[in-house]
């Protein structure tokens, strides 16, 4: 679906400048289609992204829909 797809592309965007930029570990908790526990981590190795927890406690956790989700990213 359309959250997982804009997980796809932030996974692949993601580079070791972005995480040595950011240093931060972003949970979404996503409610509707695509929902769940997803997150970006840019704080650890060479960064990563998907669905599930972080490998590392998050520094911020938002909550919203997954539609809201795409248009942000989008």
């Amino acid at each position: 679906g359309p959250v997982a797809e804009t997980f796809r592309v932030i996974r692949g965007a993601v580079t070791e400048e972005h995480v040595r930029s950011t240093q931060g570990v972003y949970q979404f908790e996503l409610s509707g289609d695509g929902g769940g526990t997803w997150y970006i981590d840019l704080k650890s190795k060479a960064g990563s992204a998907g669905f599930g927890k972080p490998p590392v406690t998050a520094d911020v956790v938002m909550s919203m829909s997954g539609a809201d989700f795409v248009k942000m990213f989008t």
